[in-house]
């Protein structure tokens, strides 16, 4: 069932935030007819704004979930309300592979299909062109409303969650890389020689491969008594330079446990 009223397919934006609000001016510019409702946001042009998650949602071919990870079970119960057979929600809020699936099951329950999208990329300066992770039972109906209108959508054939779990995989380490970063920065300027050390972490993600991943994998494993000791070391300096060594200790312990585990 299409709720399309003179081809343009009908969609509504819960969250007109940073993110939400990109998504919505895009979807308009795109052609869609856009609804948004956010509390505390006013609706960019070209958007009506609604008094409501069921009023935006009435009348809607795809409703768009883009406002958080704990607002995203009470924005469904209320929006399902305004939702008609056929209507497709889409839950866009980064959340554990737990609260997809209890959101899927809160929409099953109600006859509507769910989608779990992961953002892959940061929104702005993006929009409606981020890279998006799609599951569920709705995934492949999400990419054919969106990718028409200029959305990279890469479907996953599997349950809601599915999305959401390849997204946090992912931001382990890259979130986990940032912290490090961070950290290294932190101590390098209190030593003097920050912009050394950054050239050098520059250089070291620059010529990064594949092969890079297999020897940080193999050689962690096979040097973890030494990497230890080094890791001991580097974390006790910092404490010197007087920068609290949060990801060095923690790298440290993993080294421990590795290496009591052979």
């Amino acid at each position: 069932m299409s709720l399309e009223v003179n081809g343009r397919p009908r969609i509504a934006v819960l969250g007109l935030g940073e993110a939400g609000g990109a998504i919505a001016i895009d979807l308009v510019a795109a052609g869609a007819s856009v609804r948004g409702y956010d509390p505390a946001v006013p609706a960019p042009p070209g958007v009506t704004e609604t008094g409501g998650e069921a009023e935006a949602a009435r009348g809607s071919d795809l409703v768009l979930s883009v406002n958080s990870s704990a607002a995203s079970a009470g924005a469904l119960r209320a929006g399902l309300d305004g939702c008609a057979p056929g209507t497709l929600w889409a839950d866009l809020n980064t959340a554990s592979p737990q609260v997809k699936r209890q959101l899927d099951g809160i929409a099953t329950e109600r006859g509507i299909d769910f989608a779990d999208v992961s953002l892959m990329t940061p929104v702005p300066g993006r929009g409606l062109r981020t890279p998006m992770l799609v599951s569920g039972v709705g995934a492949r109906r999400y990419a054919g409303l969106l990718t028409p209108l200029g959305a990279p959508v890469d479907v996953l054939d599997g349950p809601a969650g599915l999305a959401a779990e390849r997204k946090l995989l992912r931001s382990v380490f890259f979130k986990g890389l940032a912290a490090a970063v961070i950290e290294a920065l932190a101590a390098g300027r209190a030593a003097g020689c920050e912009d050394w050390l950054r050239d050098n972490i520059a250089d070291e993600l620059t010529r990064a491969d594949a092969g890079t991943v297999r020897r940080l994998v193999e050689g962690t494993h096979r040097h973890a008594v030494r990497r230890t000791a080094e890791m001991r070391a580097a974390a006790d300096m910092l404490d010197d330079l007087g920068v609290e060594p949060l990801i060095s200790r923690a790298t440290q312990d993993l080294l421990s446990r590795i290496d009591a585990r052979r």
